[in-house]
């Protein structure tokens, strides 16, 4: 399916150069060329998002998809340098491989997230574990916004990084993502010569590669598993896909917890 592009650049080009026999100072110009850098950032944006709601609808994922995927048995996934809230040593662990320009993340991260946390994480019964797995190919400011959040981690603040971008996913480009970092009281210097320098690009590169060795073709993607105390991998056995209600996610849950007695 062929999507027309919104949002053209051609009828903001004509109103922003339409006075052409006014003079414009240097400024003035530099200010255009910004507004237009924005547009082009925000067509991509939108653009890269239906893109993905049309993939997901023709491959039957998302939020409709099936709470176990036929065919899925069970994975080893690595935990090591992976970003963890929660009880290391809770009985399940929920493993999310995400990507924070993908709208079916964004809407679990709303509606489905705060429910597991509050009522799993916080009460030290799941370790929940976020992995990266941008889908460059459809989402341009995906890859960076990973890098951003892995940058953010070098200073502890993953979690507050995570937030902010879900939080704002109309808003990634590199601009945005240097606010964050301010937002969230990272040391701005150090974190733009992370983001800037590509020091976290190999991370999220194996995040990919861990999730695809999985099985991940889409996001989110929900790996879950019954914890080994101390262990840096976790075989999991149960694979959750796209936005999926709170209680298919109470259901798995709830059948390890009783498993794991």
């Amino acid at each position: 399916m062929r999507i027309t592009k919104i949002f053209p650049l051609a009828v903001f080009v004509l109103g922003a150069f339409a006075p052409a026999a006014f003079p414009q100072s240097a400024d003035d110009i530099k200010s255009l060329r910004r507004d237009l850098d924005s547009v082009r950032d925000s067509q991509k944006l939108i653009q890269g998002q239906l893109d993905t709601i049309v993939k997901m609808l023709q491959n039957g994922a998302g939020a409709g998809a099936g709470a176990q995927p036929q065919g899925f048995t069970e994975a080893v996934l690595n935990l090591e340098g992976a970003q963890i809230q929660g009880d290391k040593n809770a009985k399940v662990t929920l493993v999310e491989f995400t990507d924070f320009q993908c709208p079916f993340c964004g809407r679990n991260f709303q509606q489905t997230y705060p429910q597991i946390y509050d009522n799993y994480v916080k009460t030290g019964k799941v370790k929940y574990v976020s992995r990266n797995f941008p889908l460059e190919s459809i989402h341009p400011f995906a890859f960076k916004a990973a890098e951003a959040a892995q940058c953010a981690a070098d200073q502890g603040k993953y979690w507050e990084m995570h937030d902010k971008l879900f939080t704002n996913q109309t808003a990634l480009a590199a601009d945005d993502l240097m606010n964050y970092s301010k937002a969230i009281g990272a040391d701005t210097a150090k974190f733009k010569e992370c983001l800037d320098g590509g020091k976290a690009t190999a991370k999220v590169r194996s995040d990919m590669e861990e999730g695809r060795k999985a099985g991940v073709t889409g996001t989110p993607g929900f790996y879950l598993g019954q914890t080994e105390p101390n262990a840096k991998t976790v075989k999991v056995t149960k694979n959750l896909v796209g936005a999926q209600p709170y209680a298919n996610f109470k259901d798995a849950i709830d059948g390890m917890l009783a498993a794991a007695k």
